[in-house]
């Protein structure tokens, strides 16, 4: 199968892997209790929207690379809802979210505005 993309190259691929990496660094100081919590969900999520992204430039159709971006996209979602619970409950800094936040507002944009580029390239 031939590579539409190289993922490596793509922007929105190499953000959003400093953002698992970001959320990996962030969530080093949460709560040992947390481990499998939070914490986990929250490393999960994150590391899903760079892979979706990786995932969908092996795609051989727009519209299959389209469907792993909308993965993705949801999975920037789930983290921000459980960066979102975790600074209301007091185990994210509000620094740290913040950061988190601007950061995955830009990530979040990229992907539509890849999704949207990409949706109205003939195939």
């Amino acid at each position: 199968m031939k590579l539409r993309h190289n993922f490596k190259n793509l922007k929105i691929w190499q953000k959003s892997v400093d953002l698992a990496v970001k959320v990996y660094e962030i969530t080093k100081s949460f709560l040992a209790e947390e481990k499998f919590g939070i914490t986990s969900q929250m490393r999960r999520s994150s590391v899903g929207v760079p892979s979706n992204i990786a995932e969908g430039s092996a795609r051989n159709s727009t519209k299959a690379f389209s469907n792993c971006l909308d993965i993705s996209l949801g999975e920037s979602f789930e983290l921000e809802t459980q960066a979102i619970i975790s600074q209301r409950a007091g185990i994210l800094e509000e620094e740290d979210f913040e950061t988190l936040s601007r950061d995955l507002s830009e990530v979040q944009k990229m992907i539509i505005g890849f999704q949207s580029s990409l949706e109205s390239t003939p195939s």
